[in-house]
């Protein structure tokens, strides 16, 4: 597999290089490039079948690149530091990523995790982080256990954890599970119109029907979401400042 690394520190591409080296033969380096234009020329010019791309670049960002090479067909894993809000992007869009200084372990997992998804699939997963790069987080992609679902947020009633799952309820009954804990979804997604009444649940304002005194959150399709005590007044100051905001 042709590869190209695009990474504006030397020491970084000379690291992620020498990694590849001894560790996937598997994996020939064609290039190093440093900044925007330059990995926009040479991808062109010598086609990569794999881009390792860092998200800030000396010119531009990796989104900036992708967006001038959306008509060639090659997979990448992105290069990011952990502080950087990239990461939430990234997380949001399950994209595959490795972090500064780069971990062996972690580079052969990104590595073997890219070799059974489709370019198509992983681009669709990148528009979903770039949305989320540019605070237009509209939709999420979840990985199940033989494909991925793009789930867009306005659609989606409540999601559900339960021993470190969570169950994506949607309209018109759909139900997706996803292997992730509900701290995990909520820490990557702009949440700005759900709310959290309980431990267990994130909840959609906009389905809310009605809320029993009692404790319980009806939506509209009938199902029923418990409210704790220790999150009520929390609720209720979503509750009423979203109604008045509609």
């Amino acid at each position: 597999m042709k590869a190209l690394i695009v990474e504006d520190k030397a020491y970084i591409r000379k690291s992620l290089l020498n990694l590849l080296r001894q560790n996937h033969n598997d994996i020939e380096v064609i290039g190093e490039c440093a900044s925007v234009k330059e990995a926009v020329t040479v991808t062109k010019a010598c086609k990569p079948e794999l881009i390792f791309l860092d998200i800030n670049l000396e010119d531009g960002t990796g989104f900036e690149f992708l967006e001038q090479t959306q008509q060639l067909s090659f997979k990448t894993i992105f290069i990011t530091a952990y502080e950087e809000f990239a990461l939430k992007a990234l997380k949001a869009g399950a994209v595959d990523y490795i972090l500064k200084p780069i971990d062996v372990a972690e580079l052969k997992t990104a590595i073997e995790k890219l070799a059974s998804l489709s370019v198509a699939v992983q681009k669709q997963q990148i528009q979903t982080a770039k949305q989320v790069w540019n605070n237009d987080p509209t939709k999420i992609i979840i990985s199940l256990q033989d494909s991925y679902q793009v789930i867009d947020l306005s659609e989606l009633m409540y999601f559900q954890s339960d021993k470190g799952y969570t169950t994506f309820y949607c309209v018109n009954n759909k139900k997706y599970l996803a292997s992730k804990t509900l701290k995990e979804f909520e820490e990557v997604l702009n949440l700005s119109n759900f709310t959290r009444p309980h431990q267990s649940y994130i909840v959609n304002l906009k389905y809310i029907d009605r809320y029993d005194k009692s404790g319980t959150i009806f939506l509209k399709n009938g199902a029923k979401i418990p409210v704790s005590s220790r999150k009520k007044e929390q609720f209720l100051k979503h509750l009423f400042s979203w109604d008045q905001q509609k």
